[in-house]
């Protein structure tokens, strides 16, 4: 198992620097400490191991997003489904490291789902449905659906903020600077415009 566990943290570096395009079987096997046939014995193929470690990185995602979710009080306001909403990619900007890398998959997976990514439905469509919950008393007179639209914009701005060079500016700071300058433009987006 240990074998298995390091060539899946090793793909999970490998992806989250390059893409899946970029991983290199020889390479990887080598930051591993193992040899080519072990991907085929654990795996059967390098692109069934970097599925697995895409999948890996969402599950871990999804669960902690789903955790900040369940942890919002009755009655938060638009700044606090935001914040915990974004907060575990919010962690790892701050953290780096591992955490970094998921947060890059999931972001890539994000604009370029891989054919799994049907079986995840049940867990994004739980995050959006408490999202849309937990905004409906905030933005009175907005649909579910433009809820649900707004939410999806906010992943994508999330997503934008880990993959795209603007991002380098919040790594290294602490998730509480980090939370002061995302969360308000988390907010506005799903806030929306106001009637004037």
């Amino acid at each position: 198992m240990r074998t298995r566990a390091r060539l899946l943290d090793s793909a999970l570096d490998l992806i989250a620097e390059r893409g899946e395009d970029g991983v290199v079987l020889r390479e990887l096997t080598e930051t591993a400490g193992a040899n080519v046939a072990a991907v085929s014995y654990h795996f059967g193929s390098l692109q069934s191991l970097c599925d697995a470690a895409v999948e890996h990185a969402l599950e871990r995602y999804l669960a902690a997003q789903q955790a900040e979710m369940d942890a919002l009080a009755a009655g938060s306001n638009v700044e606090q489904v935001a914040a915990a909403f974004a907060r575990p990619m919010m962690r790892a900007l701050a953290v780096g490291g591992r955490d970094l890398d998921v947060i890059r998959i999931v972001a890539r997976a994000g604009i370029d789902p891989p054919e799994t990514w049907d079986r995840f439905n049940a867990s994004f469509e739980r995050i959006r449905r408490d999202a849309v919950k937990a905004l409906k008393p905030n933005v009175p007179g907005v649909s579910d659906r433009e809820l649900t639209f707004r939410i999806r914009a906010v992943v994508g701005m999330l997503n934008w903020l880990v993959l795209a060079p603007v991002g380098a500016e919040l790594r290294n700071r602490s998730e509480k600077q980090i939370e002061q300058r995302v969360v308000p433009l988390l907010a506005g987006a799903m806030r929306g415009a106001t009637a004037g």
